[in-house]
């Protein structure tokens, strides 16, 4: 399965930055990934945040593994937390 990835940054409330990828089925709409990104945040307990199509960019299209495929199978989407974000709010 062919994935877009979009590259996404969010300023918590604390002032430390979230790097997160959110991976979704190739042409899926920038604004649904930014929703998918949203929700993510709310897992997170991030509830003061905002994904904007300034913090949400599309960056390049890569094959799912595994996990990825089967998260989106399930839900629509897989998050990839990077730096600052909780390890249990991703998938």
């Amino acid at each position: 399965m062919k994935c877009d990835v979009f590259d996404t940054y969010v300023t918590r409330p604390d002032g430390q930055q979230m790097h997160f990828d959110v991976i979704v089925p190739s042409g899926t709409a920038q604004e649904t990934a930014m929703a998918f990104g949203q929700n993510y945040l709310a897992k997170a307990g991030v509830k003061e945040g905002k994904v904007t199509a300034e913090q949400c960019r599309f960056c390049h299209v890569e094959q799912a593994t595994p996990e990825m495929q089967q998260a989106i199978e399930q839900k629509g989407y897989f998050i990839l937390a990077m730096e600052g974000c909780p390890p249990a709010a991703a998938n």
